[in-house]
């Protein structure tokens, strides 16, 4: 008699984005993790330093795990939010680029409605020069404005989903 075969594995999802730091991120992330099994997916959880004791900095233990988990990951989903100012957590953004680099399919979350430009114009003193380009007052440094909501080489290599749940749902989708 045959044995039943194995059923095959899930999909891993690397959770990326600034949500380690919340107050409730253990909260949140098994929300995230349940999200995830409720699709099929199993969730890859950032690392947060305390994985394992080891005379090595903390610095250096979160960025090696959280590449290990990165690099074993069939996706990511990442909170692309705008963290600390206009831009999201550079830390995710690093993490999406490593993704985008290795093959791994992204979706994000988080991204604010609008352009980018229109929310650079709304937070700094700008204005459109004799050419049309939008600049920063003072500096003239020119503000990307390609009508995307994040930087052209984000908004160009990922997908953009309203929620988490919603994020989860077009990964599932993509690696179906």
């Amino acid at each position: 008699m045959k044995e039943d075969p194995q059923p095959p594995p899930r999909p891993r999802i690397y959770l990326a984005g600034p949500d380690v730091f919340r107050p409730d991120a253990r909260d949140h992330f098994v929300r995230l993790a349940a999200a995830c099994e409720a699709l099929g997916l199993a969730a890859l959880l950032p690392a947060d330093g305390n994985e394992e004791l080891s005379a090595e900095a903390p610095e250096k233990r979160i960025y090696e795990a959280n590449m290990l988990r990165l690099r074993c990951a069939d996706g990511v989903v990442a909170n692309l939010a705008s963290f600390r100012g206009l831009e999201p957590d550079s830390g995710t953004v690093f993490e999406v680029g490593a993704a985008v680099a290795l093959g791994i399919p992204v979706v994000a979350y988080g991204v604010p409605e609008g352009s980018y430009a229109d929310r650079a114009r709304s937070a700094l003193p700008c204005a459109l020069d004799s050419a049309g380009v939008l600049r920063e007052n003072g500096s003239g440094i020119a503000v990307e404005d390609f009508g995307q909501p994040l930087n052209l080489m984000l908004a160009c290599s990922i997908h953009i989903a309203p929620t988490p749940e919603a994020a989860l749902s077009k990964m599932a989708e993509l690696l179906a």
